[in-house]
């Protein structure tokens, strides 16, 4: 029998050194949900930080989980699929929360399946899930310039921290991130995806 929980998982990369990178979006927006709906954060079997909450949005109660993966971008979906498969979350309750380098900084895209387009982490959930039929809040953080040291530079970007004009609209940024994945669990994909993906 499947759950009525969602599945929110934020991704990034655990350690002092990563708070902050634009590879922690996905971190982040979990921390701000985290602070707006009362959840409280434990280890789930040393792979994520996990906590439990109650959302209240349109009149409506939606139990769900938030999650902050412990196993490193890369391996992210060990986490992801040890609890959804612990509490019985099905891939169309999984709200995935991560950065994206073909987005300009501060552009927010939703969907559901399609590639992975290089993220490291969505692989990784996709292979361990089996499927990439799961909804998908996409931040943009920019691109590395490219050139000569492509590979270089694009793990040093995403490893890197926002400027100061960037550091000034994160919070608005993640602000935007955690509305799109409650807009999801409360008023479907298609709809978020109207709000979101024109702008």
């Amino acid at each position: 029998m499947a759950s009525e929980f969602w599945l929110i998982a934020g991704l990034g990369n655990p350690g002092k050194k990563y708070e902050d990178t634009r590879h922690n979006m996905g971190f982040m927006t979990a921390d701000l949900l985290a602070e707006r709906w009362s959840v409280h954060f434990a280890d789930h079997k040393g792979l994520a930080m996990l906590g439990k909450g109650v959302m209240n949005l349109s009149g409506r109660n939606v139990k769900f989980f938030l999650a902050k993966p412990l196993t490193y971008m890369n391996d992210s979906g060990n986490a992801v699929s040890s609890i959804a498969a612990y509490y019985q979350i099905e891939p169309d309750h999984i709200i995935v929360i991560h950065d994206d380098m073909d987005l300009d900084f501060g552009r927010i895209k939703v969907k559901s399946g399609g590639s992975a387009g290089g993220h490291n982490g969505i692989k990784s959930i996709d292979r361990s899930l089996g499927t990439p039929k799961y909804a998908r809040v996409r931040m943009g953080v920019g691109h590395a310039r490219r050139g000569g040291n492509a590979h270089d530079n694009t793990i040093n970007w995403v490893l890197g921290g926002f400027g100061p004009d960037q550091r000034k609209q994160l919070p608005e940024f993640i602000a935007d991130g955690a509305d799109a994945a409650e807009d999801i669990i409360f008023q479907g994909l298609a709809k978020t995806q109207e709000k979101y993906n024109g702008r």
